[in-house]
């Protein structure tokens, strides 16, 4: 069997932020699918709290300096690195000044919600697509982890579908217990068409909820991972009456678990 070759998409990935049931499983699947024999490569974003002296972060100059227009705005694409030696894997950052250099990550102090983590979304979907082109690498599987992520295959399906790198990709997506109250900006599903995704289902994103984003974005996904006990149960039952391959939380000895999440991706 080939060798997988896997882009894990990460909301938040521990060291780099607070250990949570979501960074530290994020670290923990590149690890361990690396000692496993799969090609990995991770991206998160560069959120303002990322100390990056401590943690060594440099910008990679030939895959900065893009402009993205975002919203009817540029926005220049910053592309940095670091390296976790411990788990022996390098994680990109995908950074810009207008979105990431607040020191938070997706709520203010008073827990609200940004009123631009739609945009920051989007910039760091289509940010992180356009660095993979320019690594000229071609993944056989993206896992996206955590809603903030969760647009990533709208983009591969319907904006980088005829591109080579991406033709052949099974599309994972995570449930974690992340889930958010409220909705994003109601002029989420015409930013979206304006990216160039277009869709006759993208109705229910007028209502754009984290139930809505991810009823839109399973169908299309190839495979559902639940890695929560917390994570929605409608969601769940969602995906399984849409056919979508499952696999239900795994608890227990870690090295079952990583066998099991191998095991799901060979099957995709």
């Amino acid at each position: 069997m080939a060798t997988n070759k896997i882009l894990y998409v990460c909301q938040e990935i521990s060291p780099y932020l607070p250990e949570n049931e979501l960074s530290k499983l994020s670290l923990e699947m590149a690890r361990q699918m690396q000692e496993r024999g799969a090609e990995v490569r991770t991206f998160m974003p560069r959120y303002g709290c990322i100390n990056e002296r401590r943690n060594q972060l440099h910008e990679v100059i030939r895959l900065s300096g893009m402009n993205l227009i975002i919203n009817d705005n540029d926005h220049q694409l910053i592309i940095k690195v670091a390296s976790i030696p411990s788990a022996r894997i390098q994680i990109y950052f995908i950074d810009n000044d207008d979105y990431f250099s607040r020191r938070a990550v997706l709520h203010d102090a008073e827990g609200i919600m940004f009123d631009d983590n739609d945009d920051r979304a989007i910039f760091f979907a289509r940010g992180m697509l356009e660095t993979v082109k320019k690594l000229r690498w071609s993944p056989t599987i993206v896992h996206c982890h955590g809603w903030f992520s969760a647009i990533v295959p709208m983009y591969l399906k319907k904006v980088f579908y005829d591109d080579p790198l991406f033709r052949d990709v099974k599309i994972v997506l995570s449930l974690p217990g992340d889930r958010f109250e409220g909705v994003l900006a109601q002029n989420f599903k015409q930013k979206l068409e304006g990216e160039g995704i277009m869709d006759s289902n993208m109705k229910i994103l007028e209502e754009p909820s984290y139930q809505n984003l991810y009823r839109f974005v399973i169908d299309y996904a190839d495979g559902v991972i639940v890695n929560s006990p917390d994570a929605d149960a409608e969601i769940v039952e969602y995906a399984r009456s849409r056919g979508k391959k499952v696999l239900d939380y795994q608890s227990g000895d870690d090295k079952e678990v990583f066998d099991n999440y191998k095991r799901f991706y060979d099957e995709l």
